[in-house]
């Protein structure tokens, strides 16, 4: 599809002015003339499992005063710093979240909070003037006018008032010199009110959040419920119930991170690409790790932390994962999968019974194409994620799986408020190169037009009218995803919503027609990120309250600057595929 003349937004001599900005920017990249490809380091030197995998740091944002837990300010900054990727890798330049430079991490201290008990955190940017990375300033980003690197951070998956959820015009840069168009106040307030489970939080800066992320600003957070979640005599305690933060990354030959200085459109956007793919394969801040492990059961709170790559996992010896857990919420019960799928953003929490191996190693591996789901097969390197190295002494292990989880009250599509449809359009050039992506036809920065009542529930159609599988993330409210369903004419259905952009005068109901495919078990419960197919129509009924309790929210979640839905692949949502929503009473 070529960009309606209509959309866009810059004249030519602006678009110049950028580019050479961008140029600029990206310039000292190639410094020398030399070619990045001839200058990354090669990855097949790198030998595979030397590495122990880290203990991530834990901050508690709680504390307790004579046995009663009591709210807790935390004081978390970004640092620039070098961190050892590998063994016989150059430590490398990154940004790092911590309590200080030197306690900085890549990726940053899981923070554990306690239902019901309030954690407060003060985000301070410590990051230089300048970018360790390439960015594009063709692509809308935050840019301040003297300098410095915006940033501010989302909890993924986390429900809280919009002024704490990290919008990407709530921008600031170092010493909070200067704030982006809808800042509000220096510290975030996480009520932690909501269900049990796992989130993350990261950088969410407009434009930037790829490079940000990339640059290492990312990190875990568990919220935890003892009276609800001690019953399950799942397995606990810092050994055997663990966060696996996964991602992917390249290098050049001085261990610096590398990502293209060269876009795919250069005379449209200098330095953005679609996508982008490491083959090292990271996991709590180590390439390929080793852990060694007891014969007895292992939690693994697993996110994938990715900017674009999905992973399928599955393990070499044929263990299975015992599923108790999908982003943020526990499944009404365990699910057991031989290989599970994680789009970026999306988390798993599973159970792993090395009891059960006949072998003394077993390696998690990934075997998903990139770009999902058509892309090119694995490699070698980007195929390992990590190894166990298997104790040889059975043990006695008092944990168990449960024949039940925890059973949240059901929200019927019956008494859904509204049906919405929400289409995803890929824009490309003369050259059928991409060059931005759009919700409902319309960029970020166009007027609202979801506004959700609270305490309600709707329906949302989700068209994905592209040929990549996106990753939808919405911000506050958790959904159900009830059908995929493809789309059968899909040119003539596609050219008709490139024209008139309304799926029901294009006669969404006659082209949703195609084949249904069933919904994987262990995705049936309560999501905030699914994998919408692309042509296909998948529904999903979003509940805007809390679904443990279908109570209203315990704060005003009315407030400016409101919440926003996106495409979870980072190089979509950096390039317009994000739309703002509000709620209302």
């Amino acid at each position: 599809m070529e960009p309606m003349p209509s959309r866009r937004i810059m004249t030519r001599g602006m678009l110049l002015l950028i580019v050479t900005m961008a140029w600029l920017v990206a310039g000292d990249a190639d410094a020398g003339g030399k070619k990045q490809e001839e200058r990354l380091f090669n990855l097949q030197k790198l030998e595979m499992f030397v590495d122990n995998l880290p203990h991530i740091p834990t901050l508690h944002g709680f504390h307790s005063v004579n046995g009663v837990l009591k709210p807790k300010s935390l004081h978390i900054g970004m640092f620039f710093k070098k961190w050892k990727f590998h063994r016989d890798l150059p430590a490398t330049p990154v940004f790092a979240y911590g309590t200080s430079k030197r306690k900085a991490t890549v990726p940053g201290p899981t923070i554990e909070a306690v239902y019901g008990i309030d954690t407060y955190v003060t985000w301070r940017n410590h990051l230089p003037s300048k970018h360790i990375l390439p960015w594009d300033p063709t692509i809308s980003p935050a840019i301040p006018k003297h300098g410095g690197i915006p940033t501010v951070v989302h909890l993924h998956g986390g429900i809280h008032e919009p002024t704490s959820d990290g919008n990407a015009d709530s921008w600031f840069t170092a010493g909070f010199k200067e704030t982006g168009s809808k800042w509000t106040k220096k510290n975030t307030h996480y009520v932690n009110k909501q269900q049990p489970g796992n989130m993350w939080y990261h950088d969410h800066a407009a434009g930037l959040t790829r490079v940000n992320l990339l640059a290492g600003l990312l990190g875990a957070y568990i919220l935890r419920h003892r009276s609800v979640e001690s019953p399950l005599r799942l397995p606990t305690g810092r050994e055997f119930d663990r966060p696996l933060v996964i991602f992917d990354r390249e290098f050049r030959r001085d261990g610096s991170i590398y990502m293209n200085a060269t876009g795919n459109n250069p005379s449209i956007h200098p330095q953005w690409q679609p996508e982008y793919f490491g083959d090292a394969i990271i996991v709590n801040g180590k390439a390929w790790p080793r852990l060694t492990v007891r014969r007895r059961k292992y939690r693994f709170r697993i996110i994938n932390a990715s900017n674009a790559r999905f992973f399928r996992f599955f393990f070499s010896n044929g263990l299975e994962f015992i599923v108790v857990g999908s982003d943020s919420a526990y499944l009404s019960k365990p699910v057991r999968a031989k290989s599970v799928l994680l789009a970026p953003s999306e988390i798993i929490d599973v159970v792993v019974d090395f009891s059960k191996s006949k072998s003394k190693t077993a390696i998690l591996a990934n075997n998903a194409p990139y770009p999902y789901p058509s892309g090119d097969p694995v490699t070698e390197e980007n195929s390992k994620v990590m190894k166990f190295k298997i104790k040889n002494k059975s043990e006695v292990d008092t944990s168990t799986i449960p024949k039940k989880l925890i059973e949240y009250p059901p929200a019927h599509i019956s008494t859904s408020a509204r049906t919405r449809y929400i289409a995803m359009f890929e824009y490309v050039s003369s050259a059928d190169e991409p060059t931005h992506l759009y919700i409902n036809g319309l960029p970020y920065s166009a007027p609202i037009t979801e506004t959700p009542k609270i305490g309600t529930s709707e329906v949302w159609e989700v068209i994905n009218l592209t040929e990549d599988n996106h990753p939808l993330h919405i911000h506050l409210g958790l959904f159900k995803v009830l059908e995929q369903k493809a789309l059968v004419k899909t040119e003539e259905f596609t050219d008709c919503m490139t024209k008139r952009n309304d799926a029901v005068k294009c006669n969404i109901n006659k082209y949703a027609v195609g084949n249904k495919t069933a919904v994987t078990a262990h995705e049936r419960g309560w999501k905030n990120v699914f994998k919408m197919m692309p042509g296909h129509v998948t529904k999903i009924l979003v509940r805007f309250s809390y679904i443990h309790s279908n109570d209203s929210y315990s704060f005003d979640a009315t407030q400016k600057p409101g919440y926003v839905y996106h495409c979870h692949i980072l190089d979509h949502e950096d390039n317009m595929m994000m739309r703002p929503f509000a709620m209302v009473k």
